[in-house]
């Protein structure tokens, strides 16, 4: 195979992009900076995780740099489900759960060499911005009647079981880790889960905004 991204076709690992002939030739002109979250709502992996530590392994096979970002911020949050509110735990048992995280997932990938992971947290850059400068900032680039329309916001309304200000937050606090890292970092390219991908794409437009 001659790209990694050949190499995620042909295993079944591609649902979406945002675009794809952009994406074959961005990767073909060098290493890459990108990044997989990984959020701490218990304190272990699961297999979802394992699906994304796979296309980790794939992209540094080929040279490309990742980070892994274990969401200490995003965890204290919990990101929308279609079926009810999750439940916020304590911020103690979040941290515990990070630093559970972070050791489980640096023994599947290479920590090491010239296409080294590094393991970063999103609290460390999402606690030093106060909610003003976030609200100014971050959330006037964000329609919140595109929002709604997107299906989980939509199916929970819909559902009566309602949206609490906090968990309509989420995809802006996921949105300014894609910024953060890109303008820290160079980071230019976010993977994710399909459940992700409204998530994704809002840190693609914050960017582009």
């Amino acid at each position: 195979m001659n790209s990694v991204l050949d190499e995620l076709t042909w295993r079944g690992m591609i649902a979406d992009s945002t675009d794809r002939q952009a994406l074959a030739g961005h990767l073909a002109q060098g290493p890459v900076t990108f990044y997989v979250g990984f959020d701490p709502t218990a304190s272990s992996l699961h297999i979802g995780h394992l699906m994304q530590l796979m296309v980790v392994r794939a992209m540094q096979e080929h040279g490309h740099h990742p980070l892994l970002l274990v969401g200490g911020a995003t965890g204290l949050i919990g990101d929308p489900k279609m079926t009810g509110e999750r439940k916020m735990n304590d911020r103690e048992v979040v941290e515990g759960w990070v630093e559970s995280l972070k050791a489980q997932v640096s023994k599947y990938v290479d920590m090491d060499g010239p296409a080294g992971a590094r393991v970063v947290n999103n609290y460390d850059w999402t606690s030093e911005i106060s909610a003003i400068d976030f609200l100014r900032d971050i959330g006037k680039h964000f329609s919140v009647n595109e929002m709604l329309s997107l299906e989980t916001y939509k199916t929970r309304i819909e559902s009566g079981n309602g949206l609490n200000f906090v968990e309509f937050n989420y995809r802006l606090v996921q949105a300014y880790d894609f910024l953060h890292l890109f303008r820290e970092v160079g980071c230019t390219l976010q993977m994710g889960g399909s459940d992700q991908w409204a998530n994704i794409t809002g840190g693609v437009d914050l960017i582009r905004r």
